[in-house]
């Protein structure tokens, strides 16, 4: 927008970047039940006010149609509801990741475990929250893992996109208080992981990665307009008990101005038309009277 960073914006949002050197993969981790992560410094912050609840499918909708003949790997996963999506090499490269609650059990108990190598501190590996929280660093431990074996995916011209969702410390939060040791030493760990998470991603695509974590402590509903109808029949109540509205497309717009111009535009025809048929001479505009006129004269 012609601003300079340095000197007029003061919103910490937006940094100074080669407009031709974008990078390969955006990595997003959505973090629940905290407003905040002790975070490194040199990282860029700002608060979010009134979030509501986003998705990244039309994302990596885009990103599976635009390049379905290169390589993209493209990743969402919510381990704590069983929610995984995987597009293109993705398949392949986290074919052995853990994405079942049963799976993600079962693989903290391995040796290669980070088990053995993270600071429980007051955190207990027989408690069924403590374990939830504790598979999703592991899965952040695993996708860097199986992806250092795959690194000639993270060395293409293909956007890779990956988008991880974790709700074990907001359980934590809700099973021990916000305010019991449990909780702060379960950010300390998480806010750790997520540095050595970030740090392995950005190094596996050389630099050329942005790796993004949204802290939120729970999402805002979206306004929507409500209106009631007198006359509403008992079929609409059940197929849309909430009566919103119809969801538009982006093609909405673009088909609304065809048919407006295009509906003036006749209508302005019909105006000049008739105008010009209601003021017409038949004896020098129309070549039917003419013609007509000259054979009488010949007869």
């Amino acid at each position: 927008m012609g601003f300079s960073i340095e000197d007029e914006l003061s919103w910490p949002g937006l940094a100074v970047g080669d407009l031709f050197h974008r990078p390969r993969a955006t990595v997003l981790v959505t973090v629940k039940g905290v407003d905040k992560l002790t975070l490194p410094d040199k990282g860029i912050s700002y608060p979010i006010e009134n979030a509501v609840p986003f998705s990244l499918d039309s994302v990596a909708n885009a990103i599976h149609t635009l390049f379905s003949e290169e390589t993209p790997v493209v990743l969402q996963l919510a381990p704590s509801e069983e929610r995984v999506y995987m597009v293109g090499k993705a398949n392949s490269v986290f074919e052995d990741l853990s994405v079942t609650l049963r799976q993600l059990r079962n693989r903290l108990f391995q040796d290669n475990s980070i088990l053995s190598s993270l600071p429980l501190n007051s955190l207990s590996r027989n408690n069924e929250v403590d374990l939830l929280f504790l598979s999703e660093l592991q899965v952040l431990h695993d996708i860097a893992s199986l992806l250092s074996r795959h690194k000639h995916l993270a060395k293409d011209h293909s956007p890779d996109l990956y988008s991880l969702e974790l709700a074990g410390l907001e359980e934590v939060g809700k099973r021990y208080g916000e305010d019991s040791q449990q909780f702060k030493d379960a950010s300390q760990i998480l806010a750790d992981s997520l540095k050595k998470f970030a740090d392995e991603m950005f190094n596996l695509y050389s630099g050329n990665a942005v790796v993004e974590v949204v802290a939120v402590k729970a999402f805002n509903s979206p306004l929507m307009r409500k209106t009631r109808s007198i006359l509403q029949s008992s079929q609409s109540e059940t197929d849309n008990p909430y009566n919103l509205a119809y969801p538009y497309n982006y093609n909405y717009s673009v088909i609304f101005n065809i048919i407006l111009w295009m509906m003036i535009g006749l209508a302005l025809a019909v105006i000049v038309i008739s105008y010009n048929l209601w003021n017409m001479d038949p004896g020098y505009d129309s070549i039917i009277y003419r013609m007509t006129n000259q054979k009488i004269r010949m007869d």
